[in-house]
């Protein structure tokens, strides 16, 4: 089982920077790179929040369960 992150497509849709998005949410562009890489083992409710405020999105664009087996 795995949770992934959808960060770099919404990214794309909304034509926003890492740098730019890293700065909105409050967090150092090579934390925001571990997150969009799924290197992630968890992520604050603070952060999705902000993620979700600065994408204009809600938790559910971000995130997707992949079940391995």
């Amino acid at each position: 089982m795995s949770i992934k992150l959808h960060i770099d497509v919404l990214m794309a849709q909304r034509k926003i920077s890492a740098g730019e998005l890293a700065e909105r949410i409050g967090i150092t562009p090579a934390n925001l790179s571990i997150l969009k890489n799924d290197k992630a083992r968890a992520i604050r409710f603070s952060t999705l929040a902000a993620l979700c405020k600065a994408l204009e999105c809600q938790p559910g664009e971000l995130l997707e369960f992949i079940d391995d087996s």
